[in-house]
């Protein structure tokens, strides 16, 4: 079996991509599978679990029953199931969409303050994964969109520890604020503000190889080498890459050794492997385990690859 078979004998979360950006299926074909993820599969399953107030296990970023205690991080609640779905490719004007965002945007309240869930919150980190999936299913973020922009720090990035005193930015935060401010350019237009800031994100990885330190040149996480996935809210240089892809970027040379990881990764057999798994509380596993083969990191990385050779 090819690799894209192994991948198209999947869910279709994952096989209307591999249509769209692996093969030469025509725009019919590929929307005829994306229109699925709603009705089968990991889509539907979701969708299934959503709480009559729209909101994913009672809560916007931990689950309502949530008193601590438990190893890592709950996944369950509704920022991480709104970003799962959006990476499945869930259409923003389908039936199950038009029905869950109204409840999220009357119901949901953040466990900071009680603001209005498409209100945002106070972390970059967090707004910046509420202006991503916002943009997606249609909302109006620009609110949030024009706080994030005041919050960028002298370095070009931004840091979810400012309020705690911190004055550098992390890879952690900057992936997320660059992944919502490019959904809101996508989905609104751009703007001099909007646009300039991005840049300066990206500049801010690009500067550091995607995983270095600028001062040292020393890996600043060995985890950024580790493909997990769903990522969530943290930083690896496939997600990094996959979102300089997705946004249209052209190579640039700075990324040569997240590319060469990347390669280095793959299998004798084509496919590469789960890396790591942020450990949490999940609805159910998207992959088979730690060190078996990911078909989610396969389609990234082939993806990456193909846009990297042009």
């Amino acid at each position: 079996m090819s690799v894209i078979d192994w991948l198209l004998e999947s869910d279709p979360a994952i096989r209307w991509q591999v249509l769209r950006d692996l093969t030469d299926a025509s725009p019919d074909e590929v929307a005829a599978e994306r229109a699925r993820v709603e009705r089968e599969g990991w889509g539907a399953r979701l969708l299934a679990l959503q709480g009559g107030d729209g909101l994913w296990d009672g809560g916007a970023c931990f689950p309502a029953s949530y008193t601590g205690g438990e190893p890592g991080q709950p996944w369950t609640a509704t920022m991480h199931t709104l970003q799962t779905l959006q990476i499945f490719g869930l259409d923003p004007a389908s039936e199950a969409a038009r029905r869950a965002i109204p409840l999220i945007t009357e119901h949901g309240r953040w466990e900071y303050a009680g603001q209005p869930y498409f209100d945002g919150e106070v972390e970059p980190c967090i707004n910046g994964r509420t202006i991503e999936t916002g943009s997606y299913f249609g909302v109006d973020v620009s609110a949030i969109v024009e706080r994030i922009v005041g919050e960028r720090l002298a370095d070009g990035g931004w840091n979810c520890e400012v309020e705690n005193g911190s004055v550098r930015s992390s890879f952690h935060t900057t992936i997320n604020v660059l992944d919502g401010l490019f959904a809101f350019e996508r989905a609104t237009g751009s703007s001099t503000a909007v646009r300039e800031a991005r840049r300066s994100g990206e500049e801010y990885l690009l500067e550091r190889g995607l995983f270095r330190r600028k001062s040292t040149g020393e890996v600043a996480d060995a985890a950024y080498l580790d493909f997990a996935f769903p990522y969530y809210w943290r930083h690896d240089v496939l997600r990094a890459l996959d979102y300089f892809r997705r946004s249209g970027a052209e190579p640039d040379p700075r990324m040569a050794e997240a590319v060469e990881i990347v390669r280095s990764r793959r299998q004798p057999d084509g496919r590469w492997l789960l890396d790591r798994v942020h450990p949490g509380r999940v609805h159910f596993a998207l992959e088979e385990g730690v060190g078996k083969p990911s078909r989610w990191n396969t389609l990234r990385a082939l993806r990456v690859l193909a846009w990297w050779q042009g």
